[in-house]
C-alpha cells in the first residue's frame, strides 16, 4: 500500500518555464499525476484527496499560500501532482420584476449561496444538483416571479 502524500508548499504554476520543463520530462514516463478538485474547494488550505493515479495526499498549505489551477504541489525524480481545477456550473434565476429580485437576493444570502450578476439576472454557484437550490426557492418559481434559464 503507498503511504499518503504529504504536501505543505507549492512548487509554483505548472507555466513556470522550470517547471514546465520538468512536468514535460515527467510526463514522457506518465508520472504526471493530476490532482482534480471542485472551485468551490479553492479557498480550503486543509484537505485530503486521490489523484487520477490513485495517490492519496493530504494536502496542509499556510494560509499564505493559495490554491490554484495549475499549481505543482509535488515535484520530484519519480512523480509530480498537479492541481486541475473543474469548471463551476452556474445556475442562471431571473426574476420577474424588482419585488421578486429583492426576495431571491434576500434568500440567497440568507443561504450563504456564492453568486455573481450577469446583466439582471443572478448566478449561482452550483456545486450540488440543481433541485437542491431550486427547491429554496421554490415559492418564488411556483408563483411565476423567478425564472430558471439554461
Amino acid at each position: 500500500m503507498q503511504q499518503e502524500l504529504v504536501i505543505d508548499a507549492i512548487h509554483g504554476p505548472r507555466t513556470d518555464p522550470q517547471l514546465a520543463e520538468q512536468l514535460h520530462q515527467l510526463s514522457h514516463r506518465g508520472v504526471v499525476e493530476t490532482l482534480q478538485i471542485l472551485p468551490h474547494d479553492l479557498p480550503r488550505r486543509r484537505f485530503r484527496a486521490v489523484t487520477d493515479h490513485g495517490t492519496a495526499c493530504f494536502v496542509s498549505l499556510a494560509r499564505s499560500e493559495p490554491l490554484f489551477d495549475g499549481a505543482v504541489l509535488h515535484l520530484d525524480g519519480q512523480r509530480a501532482v498537479v492541481v486541475r481545477v473543474g469548471a463551476q456550473r452556474w445556475l442562471r434565476l431571473q426574476a420577474t420584476d424588482a419585488a421578486a429580485a429583492l426576495e431571491l437576493g434576500y434568500h440567497a444570502g440568507n443561504l450563504h449561496w456564492r453568486i455573481r450578476f450577469d446583466g439582471d439576472a443572478l448566478l449561482v454557484a452550483a456545486d450540488a444538483p440543481d433541485e437542491i437550490y431550486l427547491a429554496r426557492v421554490r415559492a418564488l418559481l411556483d408563483s411565476g416571479r423567478v425564472r430558471v434559464h439554461g
